[in-house]
């Protein structure tokens, strides 16, 4: 029997775009940890980010099951290095692309073992609900229920981390007070203040000795004479 009319026209239509759609960028080749989410490839220039899963920033600190302040951010790169083994090839299978212009991807060992999947089972990401479909969710069950990695103690969610939340020992350490989460640094720029979630926030350090502080609103910082940052 011929098939005639619009939605016969309209089941062709949808099988030609299906047919012509570029597939999925894939990406192999030897791979360098940037931070514990991020990772470098060979053979391609753009950073590539690992789809669904967040990990503590470079510079972020948790507190341990003894309630001691450790470098998580740290022990999460080193982890996915461990992941990736000596051998240090991967394949990457694209999903997305971020603001930031870097790859969203799932990652594969030589072995077979998915990155992503495997950081979160050992406990030093989470999922990052907010962009993820679920597809992690048994192996970060897995990794609270054993306690394993940041779920030891305590830890700030690295996506509220990069708006400003901090562990009470990170605000102790940092000589920050409560509720005051702006940074006034001082640089060859001038006075620049910086905002949570911008750019450089995790990494600028206040030294209040150098005159640099914190501040509790946008309206004090400006009123004191800093400016605020571009990014």
């Amino acid at each position: 029997m011929l098939l005639s009319g619009k939605p016969f026209a309209g089941i062709i239509a949808a099988l030609l775009l299906m047919s012509t759609a570029p597939a999925a960028a894939q990406i192999a080749g030897a791979a360098t940890v940037v931070d514990g989410d991020t990772i470098g490839v060979t053979g391609t220039d753009a950073r590539i980010r690992l789809y669904g899963i967040d990990a503590p920033e470079s510079g972020q600190t948790c507190d341990d099951a003894s309630g001691r302040r450790y470098l998580c951010g740290t022990r999460s790169a080193d982890a996915l290095a461990a992941i990736i083994g000596r051998n240090g090839r991967v394949q990457c299978f694209e999903e997305d692309r971020d603001r930031y212009g870097r790859i969203v991807a799932e990652c594969v060992t030589s072995g077979n073992v998915v990155l992503n999947a495997e950081l979160v089972r050992q406990g030093w990401a989470v999922e990052y609900d907010q962009y993820s479909d679920g597809r992690y969710d048994q192996e970060e069950a897995e990794a609270r229920a054993a306690r394993r990695g940041i779920w030891q103690g305590q830890f700030v969610e690295p996506s509220k981390w990069r708006r400003g939340d901090r562990l009470k020992s990170e605000r102790v350490a940092a000589g920050q007070p409560e509720g005051c989460p702006i940074k006034g640094n001082i640089s060859s720029n001038g006075r620049i203040y910086h905002m949570p979630g911008q750019q450089n926030y995790g990494r600028t350090k206040i030294d209040e000795a150098d005159g640099e502080r914190w501040f509790c609103s946008e309206a004090e910082a400006k009123a004191a004479g800093w400016r605020p940052a571009r990014r």
